[in-house]
């Protein structure tokens, strides 16, 4: 069989506080939508923003992260994989279908303060986590906390 990706990379912005759920197995599973714009000229010179919507559904340790961390108008780089789904619809009886992402691995970009209920410094890989409580500091603090010699140079 030949080598095949399904591989999503976004960095966008939360649309509506996630909606998170469990299942039955007590598995944690959160929903929420991520904006991405792009920005472009039109054919007569004039500068335009298109922005998309994406559908995003996280599972286990990722959604319960997501369920504490991140908020309308978080700041977000995800990595995940597309999945589509299919189902009859009940009223009409067509074949509906949905595509979304499914997140893999999640890094919350925005500080404290930032969208409508804040943030924090947070990053969840399903492979690998490290977790940042730390707010931001200020340049002064990061100089002084951040002492760099010649020993610390690797070249």
């Amino acid at each position: 069989m030949a080598k095949s990706v399904n591989k999503v990379i976004l960095l966008g912005n939360v649309g509506k506080d996630p909606e998170v759920k469990f299942a039955a197995s007590g598995t944690a599973i959160a929903s929420f939508t991520l904006a991405t714009s792009e920005r472009f000229k039109d054919k007569s010179g004039e500068w335009q923003d298109r922005t998309e919507w994406h559908a995003l559904t996280a599972f286990g340790k990722v959604a319960e992260i997501i369920r504490d961390y991140v908020k309308k108008g978080s700041k977000l780089y995800v990595e995940g994989s597309l999945r589509t789904t299919s189902w009859d619809d009940k009223q009409s009886g067509q074949k509906r279908y949905k595509t979304e992402i499914v997140v893999g691995d999640i890094s919350l970009l925005s500080g404290r303060g930032e969208g409508e209920s804040g943030g924090g410094g947070y990053s969840r890989s399903s492979s690998a986590s490290s977790y940042d409580q730390r707010g931001p500091s200020s340049n002064d603090e990061l100089m002084h906390s951040a002492e760099i010699t010649d020993d610390d140079i690797p070249f």
